[in-house]
Parts: structure tokens; sequence; C-alpha cells
């Protein structure tokens, strides 16, 4: 089983990119919040990947850190309803810092908006997964390998505050996506310790 590849940027699009490992590229599909974090092209880069073997079909599925990869994992394969394209709509629509705080709250409402999930399925992801990812400030699953260059689990109370600065945002007039876009720019900005009114204060003049 491949856990990650890394490589240098030979092409990237919002949902794609490939990687040139040794000469030779490495298609991956990911999610837009990954492919944010993708540097310029030339540039090394280690992606988690998921691979998904089909009859007709074989694809690798890339993340920016283990915990992302390990959440596709978990709701493809645990979630009736979502395979691997709906799997990227989630992530790449939503944060993973703002997913698992929906799910940790039943917030179905909020997952429902991301494309392909109607309500039913939104009530089954937070059903199916509420008890295998933690609730916001607690430590995710354990994984096979962790990379220090990958964005840290939210610490304790860092998740509530991203999710509450979202909310605010949104209340603001920011369409989610857009706000949790801001938020995470901020957050990475300050840091993972900062505190709802920051990142709020910190989106709203970089937006």
């Amino acid at each position: 089983m491949i856990s990650f590849i890394e490589g240098t940027v030979e092409q990237a699009g919002p949902l794609h990119c490939v990687l040139n490992c040794n000469g030779v590229g490495y298609r991956v599909e990911i999610p837009v919040t990954t492919a944010e974090k993708l540097p310029a092209a030339g540039k090394t880069v280690r992606l988690h990947v998921q691979p998904v073997y089909r009859e007709d079909h074989q694809a690798l599925y890339g993340f920016a850190s283990a915990e992302e990869r390990d959440f596709f994992h978990l709701v493809t394969s645990r979630v009736s309803g979502i395979g691997p394209k709906i799997g990227l709509n989630l992530l790449s629509r939503l944060s993973f810092a703002m997913l698992r705080s929906a799910i940790a709250s039943g917030d179905a409402a909020l997952i429902a908006k991301c494309p392909g999930i109607g309500k039913k399925t939104a009530e089954r992801v937070c059903i199916e997964l509420k008890d295998k990812i933690g609730r916001p400030g607690e430590s995710a699953p354990a994984t096979a390998e962790r990379s220090p260059a990958n964005a840290p689990v939210p610490v304790e109370g860092a998740a509530s505050s991203f999710a509450d600065a979202v909310q605010a945002l949104m209340t603001l007039g920011f369409k989610l996506d857009a706000a949790d876009k801001a938020v995470r720019k901020a957050q990475g900005d300050l840091g993972a310790e900062a505190g709802a009114d920051a990142l709020i204060k910190a989106a709203l003049r970089s937006g």
C-alpha cells in the first residue's frame, strides 16, 4: 500500500497535480484545500495518498496531511453513497477542521452544502463518523506515520475557534467556502492557538 509520494511539482490544477518522482510522473487527484498548499512548479512536495483500485479505473488521491487522507478513506469506505469524487468535494468545500467540527456537533446542514451531498447523506456522515474522528480538541485517530511538515491536528480549542470564526464570517455575508478559506489563511498566519476574535479580524483584513 502506498502511503505517501514525494516529488517535484510538474503540473498543478485545482483538482489534480502531476509529481515527478525520479523521472516517473504520477497524476494525483487532490481537493482544492490541498491544491492551495502546493508549492510552485519545480518545488518538492510530499502528499499523503490513498490508492483506489477498480476493475476499470485506478487512481491516487492525495492530501496535504495524513489526517485528511484518513478522513477521505473513512468517509468513502464507511458512508453509503459517498465515493472518491464526493469525498474530494467534501474536502474541497470545507477544511478538515471545519468538517471535524461539523461532524462532532452533528451539523448535517453544513455538510449538506457540499456538492453532491444531500440531507440524508450528510446525516449518515455525522452518524457514521462521529465516534471515529474525535471531538474538537481531541487527537485524531492514530495514523501509520506523521510528517512534521504537515498541518497539525487542531489543538484544544482551536477547532471550535475555527468553526466560530467561519460562522461569524457567514453571518457577515461570506459564502461558506469563502469564509472557510479566509479563516484557514488567517490561522496559517496567526498559528493554531489563535482565538476566534483574532481569526475573524485577520480574515476580514485579508478579505
